[in-house]
């Protein structure tokens, strides 16, 4: 799941190699997130409040030895919270999905998330996209469609999960367009931790208030458990920064394309941990899905362009 800022010093290189370098790290938070899930025996909506308390008790300190007082001073703080809160709710439906699904199967449907932010951008922002980009939706639209029918034969209504999580992460990276450079980096991801824990602490509440298995509040059963929820929030808050720095070195039209590695990286997590390998037709919908992003990050770039000649 990534953040995009403007550029300042470009190093397009630089940019690459720190992206694509994130990009294989972060699904490793995913593959903890399942292992919690499956052998620790820990509910996806507790997994996913540690995830935001780690998060934030790794970036608050820093935050607060960079800026003082000011840390948590945000121009903007209750978009900053919406963000977060946001952001919690796309990260439990993922962290739901993947105690569920194979690892790559979550990974290949949640990347229609592009196509639900250019929908979004020409509905709201009417931002213009031409045919051949609503083609090129519709077609990777398709190619989940490919990885969803066989999970959803399996899973049932479980294989929408990656779903609702790409169209709950397509609304917080257009509020991240929205609030622009009004904060920080640091200030917006400390206080997405703020939003994220509140979000999930009041779901596990709900959850022990309704019994919901997913959501039921529990501690870590061992000190590995510990160790691997320390790590997973940490992975969140400071991967995601090491983001925001490769957007700052290289263009977006650049860098987008290696979000890509991550199905690449949740594909050997989940044969090497769970024993998971997608089958032939699942890797047909993941080219598709990535082909169909592919083109449409190029006709991105194209217009843009054209715009500045």
């Amino acid at each position: 799941m990534t953040v995009a800022t403007s550029l300042t010093r470009q190093s397009p290189v630089e940019g690459m190699v720190l992206m694509a370098a994130c990009m294989l790290v972060l699904p490793v938070m995913d593959a903890i997130a399942k292992y919690m899930a499956t052998v620790e025996g820990m509910s996806p909506g507790q997994v996913t409040f540690y995830r935001f308390f780690f998060q934030l008790a790794c970036t608050l300190p820093v935050l607060f030895l960079l800026r003082g007082r000011d840390a948590l001073a945000a121009r903007r703080p209750y978009m900053n919270l919406l963000r977060g809160c946001l952001h919690g709710a796309a990260s439990l439906m993922f962290f739901a999905a993947v105690k569920y699904m194979p690892l790559a199967d979550v990974f290949a449907i949640y990347f229609v998330e592009p196509f639900i932010l250019t929908a979004l951008s020409a509905l709201f922002l009417k931002e213009r996209v031409g045919w051949r980009r609503w083609l090129a939706i519709v077609v990777g639209f398709g190619g989940a469609m490919i990885v969803i029918q066989p999970s959803y034969a399996v899973f049932g209504l479980t294989a929408l999960l990656p779903v609702a999580c790409a169209f709950l992460f397509a609304l917080y990276m257009f509020l991240n367009r929205a609030i622009g450079e009004a904060d920080s980096p640091m200030t917006m991801q400390t206080m997405s931790g703020v939003g994220g824990t509140l979000i999930m602490g009041a779901a596990l509440l709900a959850g022990t208030g309704t019994g919901a298995s997913d959501l039921a509040p529990s501690l870590p059963s061992s000190w590995l458990g510990l160790g691997l929820l320390v790590l997973l929030g940490s992975i969140s808050g400071y991967i995601h920064l090491l983001i925001v720095r490769a957007f700052r070195l290289a263009p977006l039209s650049v860098l987008a394309p290696f979000q890509y590695f991550e199905i690449i990286a949740a594909t050997i997590l989940g044969y090497a941990l769970f024993g998971e390998f997608p089958d032939a037709s699942k890797w047909t919908g993941v080219a598709i899905i990535v082909g169909s992003g592919l083109f449409i990050l190029w006709r991105e770039q194209k217009r843009a362009k054209s715009t500045a000649i």
